[in-house]
Formats: C-alpha cells, sequence, structure tokens
C-alpha cells in the first residue's frame, strides 16, 4: 500500500534548525541519527506542498513535472560522493518544476536562513532551450511582460554561478537585457524570511501560485519557439488581478 501524501499545512519552522544543525554536522552517523527529523520537517511537507502545486502545474502547462519523487521535483540531499569533498549532504531543501533536467523551472528553496522562490532561466544553447534566441528575436513582447505582470521590480535577479550571485535586487528587463543576452544561467526570486507566517499555514501555496503565475509569461520565452502563441493560450485559460 502506498503512503498516502497529507493535505499542505506549512513547513514547520524547526526546519531552519534541521537544515543549520544538518551543516553543522555533515556527516552519515548524524543524518541516520536524525532521519525522523528529516523526514517530518522537508520530505513529508515539501510532498505535500508538490501534491496539491500539481493541481495548479497541470492546469498551466502539462509538460511541467510535478510527481513528488526525488531526481524529479525535490532535489536529494545526499551528494555524489565523489564529488563531496567530506561532506556527503547538501543542507537546503530544493522543490522545483520543470519538464527535464536542466530545464528553466519554477522553484521553492530553503537554507539555513531564509525560503526563496521564483524562476530558474537556463539561457544555454540547446535544442530544447530556447530563451537564448527569443531574448533577441521577442524583446519588446518580453519587454511588454515584465511590464503587464509586473515582474519589473518585483524580483531580484541573480546569476547562477556554483553558488547565486546577486545582480540587482530590483529586476527590470530593460535596464538588464544585455546582462541576460550575455549570461547562461539566471534566477529571479524573491525571498521569504523565517519570521513570515505564512511559510507555515496552506496560505505558502496561494501565494507560490500568485508568484508562479506573474513568472508563467517569462517563462514561455524559454521553454517554447512560439512563446507568444503559449502566452495567448494562457492568457485565455486564466484571468487573475495584480
Amino acid at each position: 500500500m502506498k503512503n498516502v501524501i497529507p493535505p499542505f499545512t506549512g513547513f514547520d519552522k524547526e526546519l531552519f534548525t534541521y537544515l543549520k544543525d544538518l551543516g553543522n554536522n555533515n556527516n552519515v552517523l548524524w543524518f541516520n541519527e536524525n532521519k525522523q527529523r528529516y523526514t517530518d520537517l522537508l520530505i513529508t511537507p515539501a510532498k505535500a506542498y508538490i501534491n496539491e502545486m500539481g493541481n495548479f502545474f497541470n492546469v498551466l502547462n502539462p509538460a511541467i513535472r510535478t510527481e513528488p519523487k526525488f531526481n524529479t521535483t525535490i532535489m536529494r540531499l545526499n551528494k555524489d560522493m565523489r564529488f563531496a569533498k567530506g561532506e556527503p549532504y547538501r543542507n537546503y531543501l530544493l522543490i522545483h518544476f520543470g519538464k527535464f533536467k536542466m530545464d528553466s523551472e519554477f522553484f521553492l528553496y530553503f537554507d539555513p536562513n531564509e525560503c526563496q522562490i521564483g524562476l530558474f532561466i537556463n539561457g544555454s544553447k540547446d535544442k530544447e532551450l530556447f530563451f537564448k534566441e527569443n531574448i533577441q528575436k521577442y524583446a519588446k513582447e518580453i519587454e511588454d511582460v515584465c511590464k503587464r505582470y509586473k515582474i519589473n521590480n518585483n524580483y531580484a535577479l541573480y546569476e547562477m554561478n556554483k553558488e547565486p550571485d546577486v545582480v540587482d535586487e530590483k529586476f527590470n528587463f530593460k535596464k538588464h537585457y544585455d546582462f541576460l543576452v550575455k549570461h547562461k544561467y539566471l534566477i529571479l526570486q524573491k525571498i521569504i524570511t523565517p519570521e513570515q507566517l505564512n511559510l507555515y499555514s496552506a496560505e505558502l501555496l496561494s501565494e507560490s501560485v500568485k508568484i508562479f503565475y506573474s513568472l508563467y509569461p517569462l517563462y514561455c520565452f524559454a521553454i517554447s519557439p512560439e512563446p507568444l502563441a503559449l502566452i495567448q493560450k494562457f492568457e485565455d485559460m486564466f484571468e487573475m488581478d495584480f
């Protein structure tokens, strides 16, 4: 009998304590001794969150993966031991929604200090990746999307290297156009601090829907050679007041 995924009621504030403790005790013995905390604070609520957000994504775009599984929507904490450098675990939780590995994707991320939510854009050249081509072909249309969906000035812009590096706390498409063209891995995100109570209730679902909805038209330029048709389909389907 498969385990039943419970309704999502929020994450527990002790999640941040667990991630800090893991960072200070990054070894197999400590991890195994705290396996129940790992399950209760990270994995069970993560699967509940993914399960309920799946209803939104399945309507938004059925190609986006929504199964609450490791290596699909949840990144495993355990590292590839060939590259672990003595620390076998990541002390962060990454939940992500994309079509395939290294696709542009929506994410919810917890580290020991805060929660981050937003969109990762893969601007590499590849037959399944389109942002690099579309940003030059549809610059005016992307600028319009960033205005209409209030993406400008409401998200911070980061470049993803080994670690995310902040570029500007207030993203603006026109201002950052040249940067977006030149760099491969980009992040637009908001910070949710541990003091914000919506992390610890089902309100996080509605907040996530609002954020992912606002970023979806920009995401269309990353995943499709015909982004305008995809955006039109999206706008015909949804009506939300921002």
